[in-house]
């Protein structure tokens, strides 16, 4: 990936973003499996010609600056740190590498810094599934674990605003802790063994051929549909289906349902790869001649 630095800020910056990962021939990273397969792929295919500017991984280079402050702390008893993994799934490869290991109380940590709506609206799957992965790997070679944990860095907390409202998180840090049975592994055992067949399939596919990805995954609430009554701006109501809304309709008056569509809200701002992901190019262009 080529960096850019357009602000002209200094070389420590350029250098705290650029990489040395180099991707290998049939092995993912746990991070890159919770992608889609088509941004995947595209990132692997077109790592060389994808550019970024430190000007917009500032947030990604302070959860860096976060992990290597941490990472240079001593570990406790049963502790371990930082560690990378690699297991084998069928021809391919998983790697990872998790922050702290305890060994007392089977737990596998990792930092995170994130913004406080992560925290308010409390979607933790995305983590949940991570930390999964991770404690996969480890039972994998011998580790057993039974919960995960995630010490969160709130990078936008407000103090003043923790004061004021009921649901604001009092404290900038949230630890989130998972527990884990023997149902989640077999469980993500089987999930991974779905998601190597697919990316085995994606891989001989060319980019306009690659499965797109979900609506999570393009970060999409999918259509909404609103109740209107003519004349009137704001909807009566706001629903997740047609037909929720003509039954409201039905039961609460309004003259016709007005389709909002979903945005995609990760393929602009979040998808390295989107200029050479076809599905996003076609939505640029639609909405240039609408």
């Amino acid at each position: 990936m080529k960096i850019t630095n357009k602000l002209g800020l200094p070389q420590a910056f350029v250098n705290m973003a650029e990489s040395d990962y180099q991707y290998k021939d049939k092995q993912y990273s746990v991070t890159s499996l919770l992608k889609g397969v088509r941004e995947t792929i595209l990132e692997r295919r077109h790592h060389n010609e994808i550019e970024q500017d430190v000007s917009d991984m500032i947030w990604l280079l302070f959860g860096t600056a976060v992990h290597n402050i941490l990472d240079h702390q001593d570990e406790g008893e049963h502790e371990f740190k930082e560690e990378y993994l690699k297991v084998k799934i069928g021809e391919y490869t998983l790697s990872g590498r998790f922050d702290l290991y305890n060994a007392k109380t089977k737990t596998v940590t990792d930092y995170k810094t994130c913004s406080v709506w992560k925290i308010i609206f409390g979607d933790y799957e995305d983590w949940k599934q991570q930390l999964l992965l991770y404690a996969y790997m480890l039972k994998s070679i011998g580790f057993p674990v039974e919960r995960g944990e995630v010490i969160a860095i709130v990078k936008d907390h407000s103090k003043s605003q923790s004061k004021r409202k009921a649901d604001y998180p009092e404290l900038p840090v949230k630890k989130v802790t998972f527990e884990y049975t023997e149902k989640d592994f077999i469980d993500i055992e089987k999930w991974l063994e779905e998601k190597f067949d697919e990316i085995a399939k994606a891989e001989k596919l060319p980019d306009d051929k690659l499965p797109l990805c979900s609506l999570e995954e393009r970060f999409n609430d999918g259509d909404k549909y609103a109740v209107m009554k003519k004349n009137r701006k704001r909807a009566m109501r706001v629903l997740d289906s047609k037909e929720d809304a003509e039954k409201w309709k039905e039961q609460n008056g309004g003259d016709f349902i007005e389709v909002r569509k979903g945005e995609d809200k990760k393929c602009p701002d979040y998808c390295r790869a989107n200029r050479f992901c076809n599905y996003y190019q076609q939505q640029i262009k639609e909405e240039k001649t609408a």
